[in-house]
């Protein structure tokens, strides 16, 4: 199967490279970059690396925007899985073999890395303001949604091809709530998704949103929680959801 790694960049340079060297080729076929304007020097180190596919935004657009033309760029590759992996290394790259093995024997569709199964985010240095908020919007998120995960914010994601081609993902948020709005898209597709334990690091160079982008994303977390319940309900109709 043709895997390929996506990595969504903005600011990246003094991490990149140590993310790059520990993506495992034995398996993976294709790495893909999008660096969404970086003020630093985040696209000199890509080509310094050598990685063929590279991909540069002339004005920043967000997180959920780098996102799409990542996904965008992996199908057109013929992906069989895609594996999104931020470029700060907080999430560790030797993880894709055991992600990809459960996609590659039709096990489940989608593979998170979860920072929350186990102690990996605490023992890895997530303030706690973020763990307390992280376990009341899943909790939040499960009940409404009636799932069982137990983190829906992990970065550190691992999609099918046929994912990817059946959900409307360009329909989405262009900024964080990105990858919640793809979550919710994957359950009302009708695909399980399975959850690995993943260490994580938090360091001055990882990157993380203030308070502010924070709050804005929880209130959008919310927000896709309720507008899932409601179109599962039939009581709404949203976009997002069109397949």
């Amino acid at each position: 199967m043709r895997v390929t790694v996506v990595l969504p960049a903005y600011n990246a340079e003094k991490t990149l490279e140590q993310t790059y060297r520990e993506i495992p080729f034995d398996i993976v076929d294709h790495v893909i970059l999008v660096d969404d304007s970086s003020r630093d020097q985040t696209l000199q180190v890509a080509e310094k690396l050598g990685i063929h596919h590279i991909i540069r935004h002339e004005k920043n657009i967000g997180y959920g925007g780098n996102q799409k033309s990542c996904y965008n760029k992996a199908l057109e590759l013929e992906s069989d899985i895609v594996v999104m992996l931020h470029p700060d290394y907080q999430y560790t790259p030797r993880l894709l073999h055991s992600m990809c093995y459960l996609i590659a024997n039709q096990v489940y569709e989608v593979v998170l890395g979860s920072r929350v199964l186990g102690k990996g985010a605490l023992k890895g240095g997530m303030p706690r303001y973020k763990y307390i908020a992280n376990r009341l919007l899943t909790l939040f998120q499960n009940l409404l949604m009636n799932q069982k995960l137990s983190e829906y914010h992990t970065g550190f994601r691992a999609f099918s091809g046929k994912v990817l081609r059946s959900i409307n993902y360009n329909l989405n948020s262009e900024d964080f709530v990105f990858d919640n709005q793809m979550i919710a898209q994957i359950f009302y597709a009708g695909f399980e998704i399975a959850e690995i334990t993943c260490p994580t690091r938090y360091f001055e160079e990882a990157s993380s949103i203030n308070l502010k982008r924070s709050t804005i994303y929880g209130l959008g977390v919310l927000k896709t929680s309720l507008q899932y319940r409601l179109q599962k309900m039939r009581l709404g109709k949203f976009s997002i959801f069109k397949q």
